[in-house]
């Protein structure tokens, strides 16, 4: 009997030193995995919410907070212009840039093509309760000035709202034809009738390209157009490059210097008087005293 409690009492013995070990091995791999997860939660990126689509939207489409959802980010890789929140009360934290505000309920609408949980730019839509369209395009204190184009003077078809033009006059001045850059890096908003900055997929022929500019730039746009001919130059998307003055003529084009006028002689002087005999003016010849 003592035998079996000696055996009973040593293999208890064993079990436990042996459980003791399992729960120190189980302890040690928790704490490791423990420290390898903070210190990857201290590697890791700070994440910001951002507003982004939750289904397709094309141009011109209205949408609502219903149509939008918050997704996290990484904070350094933001787009300029991102929405934070959906929806938030006015006068509260300022540093909350929602795409609605409290009680608002009139829409938006895309002015771009958006696919799902793609972010929304602020600049690439309307505020609430503005159509897609020019108004919608246009910069504070600009005006829409359209300017009639061909096939040539408009690029070939090749211009899309958003790009940047030159606008050159030609035309007479003193019997000289004359091409001149009368306007640089001028902000089309509209083709035709569209102002859908992504139809990019095929060419549209122009008839009318719509501009943006300042009150004068506009007068001296319309004048122009009445005065001669205008044609668009495309200007490249990253060319920042400020032009001077360009003008140029016929002679200028062609290398045609004009010959000098001959001199013109001097006429001799001659110097009369006029005397007055029997009511008959007679004039008479004399030496020029200077």
């Amino acid at each position: 009997m003592r035998l079996v409690f000696g055996l009973v009492l040593v293999l208890g013995v064993a079990l436990a030193g042996f459980a003791v070990y399992m729960a120190q091995d189980f302890i040690a791999q928790a704490q490791s995995e423990r420290d390898r997860l903070a210190a990857e939660a201290a590697r890791a990126p700070k994440l910001v919410d951002i507003v982004v689509a939750n289904k397709p939207l094309k141009y011109g489409d209205r949408f609502t907070r219903a149509d939008l959802e918050i997704v996290r980010v990484e904070a350094g890789k933001v787009p300029a212009g991102t929405f934070n929140a959906v929806v938030a009360p006015q006068g509260g934290d300022k540093a909350i840039v929602p795409a609605f505000w409290e009680g608002e309920t009139r829409p938006r609408a895309a002015l771009r093509s958006y696919e799902p949980f793609e972010p929304i730019l602020g600049a690439k839509v309307t505020e609430p309760g503005v159509d897609a369209g020019i108004n919608a395009n246009l910069s504070a204190g600009k005006r829409a000035f359209a300017i009639n184009v061909d096939v040539t003077s408009g690029v070939s078809g090749f211009l899309r709202p958003g790009d940047r033009v030159d606008v050159y006059w030609s035309g007479s001045v003193n019997g000289q034809e004359v091409a001149k850059l009368i306007d640089s890096a001028v902000r089309l908003i509209a083709i035709n009738q569209s102002a859908d900055a992504d139809r990019s997929e095929e060419t549209m022929i122009a008839r009318t390209v719509t501009i943006e500019g300042t009150p004068q730039q506009v007068a001296a746009l319309a004048l122009a157009q009445q005065t001669g001919a205008l044609t668009l130059s495309l200007v490249g998307t990253n060319d920042q490059e400020q032009i001077g003055a360009v003008e140029i003529d016929r002679n200028a084009l062609l290398g045609i210097q004009e010959a000098a006028p001959a001199p013109v002689a001097e006429a001799e002087k001659v110097c009369t008087i006029r005397t007055n005999k029997g009511g008959e003016i007679v004039e008479t010849v004399i030496p020029c005293t200077n």
